[in-house]
């Protein structure tokens, strides 16, 4: 039986009060401490979703070590400092402790997780607890391995949950280590693509969406957990289609954010839905259909409008200004740009998502290039992406190599062979770490404009070097 099995499991050893953590956090309360949590972390691009229950877990010892992202955050805020100095215990001593027995704690009439009956609706906390099954600790160790080739490969463990379905027995219902592991698998290919863009990744990550969406078939032990799996879904649904984009697969981009969509919608997710529309503006821009773009952004505002994230709204609004640029309508794309600073000018909230990590200052800037770029607009475009590369954060390489493109492009259409030159250099020095069909194509077109100016200094080259380059698959 199954409620013998769980009698049967060792009791859990009480909690210990994290008193070192306590007195760093000092006179501040805790939704205060959360807040600068936040902050920290998007000084060095971390995105954590921090708050006063999760200071309040910490603080009271159920969390006895931090996951990677939080450690980094920690370590940040609090420099010289190792986690032992925060009260936290040593990572080797909690990692997957308890996964040996919960697995085997479940019955067929018991689906749900004996030993962690919280609301975990905190995403982060998923390697913080470790009390997930075997199944999930699996998840977790495949999910942190680090490497491009291998993190895209790692998605695969999510179809261990299917075995017993392959093999004609019912499959268990999908639980909070499913539902964490499709989150960690959505932030590491986002974080993979930052910094080497999409064409190492895309082949890979098809598979694990198929097997997302296998998931929410075999349906969830709670409504919180099912919930969490069609947004991990609709998520995964859109990074792969952006990876499909980026590595200039439209068709199957289209596909992938089309399912998203479908997924938001029916869930009813509007952060989900205005996502999914951002994506698809991006998309109809970049394919040749502008009008198509405008009214994908504005659809994605109307659904972005209750949730209260300024950020949302300026990206949402440089998506429509995109639209409005490749329709040569210029009035509409300024007042688009004007709309997009305003509320860029707002500042960050606790209401912006978590996939809007990218959107800053350089990418307002590196947008906007694009849009003055696609009017003809040439000397403005130039400046704007001059700006974009100057205050882009390193840690987004694959931003860094596009803003160098774009500049490239500029400068060569305004007449300025040898800074465009100069500019195109510096996007070939970053391709050995980006692999980009999107970047490749915007270099291949600027190597034609370049090309009638082979004698100005350092065109030649560019454009030598530009020729030797692999070709993308």
């Amino acid at each position: 039986m199954a409620s013998s099995t769980v009698t049967s499991a060792q009791p859990e050893r009480p909690p210990r009060p994290n008193l070192a953590f306590r007195r760093l956090r000092g006179k501040r309360s805790p939704a205060e401490f959360a807040a600068a949590v936040r902050r920290a972390a998007r000084e060095i691009g971390e995105r954590v979703s921090c708050d006063a229950r999760y200071v309040g877990r910490v603080e009271a010892g159920e969390i006895r070590c931090p996951n990677y992202a939080y450690e980094r955050v920690f370590l940040h805020m609090f420099p010289g400092r190792t986690l032992t100095d925060l009260g936290f215990a040593p990572r080797s001593s909690v990692r997957g402790r308890q996964a040996r027995s919960t697995s085997e704690s479940r019955g067929a009439g018991e689906p749900y997780e004996t030993y962690d009956t919280r609301d975990t609706h905190n995403t982060h906390d998923l390697y913080e607890t470790h009390d997930n099954n075997e199944e999930s600790d699996v998840l977790r160790r495949a999910f942190m391995t680090s490497g491009a080739t291998v993190a895209a490969a790692s998605l695969g463990p999510l179809g261990l949950a299917f075995d017993a379905a392959a093999a004609g027995r019912p499959a268990r219902r999908a639980g909070t280590g499913e539902a964490g592991a499709l989150e960690e698998a959505v932030r590491r290919i986002r974080l993979l693509d930052d910094r080497h863009g999409a064409d190492g990744l895309y082949r890979r990550a098809a598979a694990p969406l198929r097997t997302a969406y296998a998931l929410l078939d075999a349906g969830a032990s709670r409504q919180a957990t099912a919930d969490r799996l069609y947004t991990g879904a609709g998520e995964l649904a859109i990074s792969v289609g952006w990876l499909a984009h980026d590595s200039g697969r439209f068709d199957d981009a289209r596909s992938h954010y089309a399912e998203a969509l479908a997924t938001a919608r029916m869930n009813g997710d509007a952060g989900l839905e205005a996502h999914a529309f951002c994506n698809m503006a991006f998309l109809a821009r970049d394919a040749g259909r502008p009008r198509e773009a405008v009214r994908a952004a504005q659809a994605a505002q109307r659904a972005a409008r209750p949730l209260g994230s300024a950020r949302l709204m300026s990206l949402l609004s440089l998506r429509e200004a995109g639209g409005w640029a490749g329709l040569a309508d210029r009035v509409g794309c300024e007042q688009a740009l004007v709309r997009a600073q305003t509320f860029f000018e707002r500042g960050p909230s606790d209401a912006d998502p978590e996939w809007m990590s990218f959107y800053g200052e350089a990418e307002l800037e590196g947008l906007e290039a694009q849009c003055w770029s696609t009017l003809g607009d040439w000397p403005r475009a130039a400046r704007h992406a001059r700006r974009a590369g100057d205050l882009q954060d390193p840690h987004f390489t694959r931003n860094l190599a596009l803003y160098s493109a774009e500049l490239a492009d500029d400068l060569a259409r305004e007449g300025r062979p040898d800074e465009a030159a100069g500019a195109g250099m510096r996007c070939l020095d970053l391709l050995g770490e980006v692999q980009s069909s999107r970047i490749h194509t915007m270099l291949a077109g600027t190597a034609r404009v370049l090309l009638p100016h082979r004698r100005a200094s350092g065109v030649s080259t560019f454009l030598d070097r530009h020729g030797a380059l692999p070709r993308p698959a």
